[in-house]
């Protein structure tokens, strides 16, 4: 292919800012972890409660940021919220352990972890991939990152979701199942983490339907507010 026909481009890069920085945050890759909070896993009624932590990834282009419109997806008629903290990764690491994973961390922000329900629970009944219900595009709003250094590491504070005023999910950080650190340490196993990479941590309960018009709004005590609203159908 030549690049004089435009068929060769630059990649884009997706970028979140920094809190008290002109400096924009470079995103690499999206990790997310499944079933994190226990009254979340209750109200889905679909895990063992001592489950270890598990990993799925969005695409670096289903990033969204704050203020945004996002449109309602297609091929679904259940798109969900799940408000998340997440995690932003400064520098490189290999099999950290839990003591030195917190090293690692760049800074943290609010984060919506969109889903399409319906192509989940179809993808959890066939024993298929979750890529269809949670990787598709837009589904990934977030917010400002604040760096560790200014914020430390929040260990509890409540997390928050409101459609249009009114409050669906409430929790609180220290009901992880599994902390920060340990997501790290476990995620590391498994993957080399990069200075760009975000880890969306998991949900509270209280996850539900959203329409075209629903003004969404997140918040994390100490990390501010995201704010979507969404849009019409996708074509």
């Amino acid at each position: 292919m030549s690049a004089q026909h435009g068929f060769v481009v630059a990649p884009e890069v997706h970028a979140l800012p920094v809190v008290g920085s002109s400096d924009r945050f470079a995103v690499r890759r999206i990790y997310c972890v499944g079933r994190n909070y226990l009254d979340h896993i209750r109200e889905m009624k679909e895990a063992d409660e001592r489950d270890p932590p598990f990993f799925f990834q969005k695409p670096t282009d289903a990033l969204v940021q704050d203020g945004a419109i996002i449109p309602y997806p297609p091929y679904t008629d259940d798109y969900q919220h799940e408000i998340e903290l997440v995690v932003a990764i400064g520098r490189d690491g290999r099999d950290v352990s839990v003591a030195q994973a917190l090293d690692l961390v760049f800074g943290y922000g609010v984060g919506l972890e969109m889903t399409r329900r319906d192509r989940q629970r179809e993808a959890r009944d066939r024993a298929w991939p979750w890529e269809m219900g949670k990787s598709f595009d837009q589904s990934a709003p977030c917010g400002a990152l604040h760096p560790a250094q200014s914020v430390g590491h929040p260990r509890a504070g409540a997390i928050t979701l409101s459609v249009n005023g009114v409050e669906r999910q409430r929790g609180d950080l220290s009901q992880l199942i599994w902390s920060v650190p340990e997501i790290i340490a476990n995620l590391s196993a498994q993957y080399e983490l990069k200075p760009g990479d975000l880890i969306f941590t998991g949900t509270p309960a209280g996850v539900g339907p959203i329409v075209p018009g629903d003004r969404l709004e997140g918040a994390i005590a100490g990390l501010g507010t995201l704010t979507v609203t969404v849009g019409p159908k996708s074509a």
